[in-house]
């Protein structure tokens, strides 16, 4: 089932030369996982609540192969030039099948809620 790596950072100012470094060498570390971007750095159109900063999404083909992309020696080298540049919050999160249907979670939610 396809996964997701979802980052919202809060970039301040003009990427310096670290941030461009860690976004030239970021492909060659999802290759090998079957990562790629879905979403990068494009604008938000915020029509509830409230998203300052960027989103960033990668797509994979399991959650097993996000994990073993984020764990690798190749990404985590990498890491530091983000995080030292770029406050925000980064997640891994399967996504649902392909026949998923949210009327069965909604059922299955009224029969473990009791009567109002």
């Amino acid at each position: 089932m396809t996964a997701y790596a979802i980052a919202h950072l809060y970039p301040e100012g003009r990427p310096n030369a670290e941030v461009i470094d860690y976004i030239e060498r970021i492909q060659a570390t999802l290759d090998p996982y079957g990562g790629r971007f879905l979403v990068h750095n494009a604008p938000v159109e915020v029509i509830e609540g409230a998203w300052p900063g960027a989103v960033v999404v990668v797509g994979f083909p399991t959650i097993e192969e996000a994990r073993a992309w984020y764990a690798s020696p190749a990404y985590q080298e990498l890491v530091p030039l983000r995080a030292r540049n770029m406050a925000g919050d980064v997640v891994l999160v399967e996504g649902v099948a392909p026949d998923y249907d949210p009327r069965a979670t909604a059922a299955a939610l009224r029969g473990a809620t009791p009567p109002a």
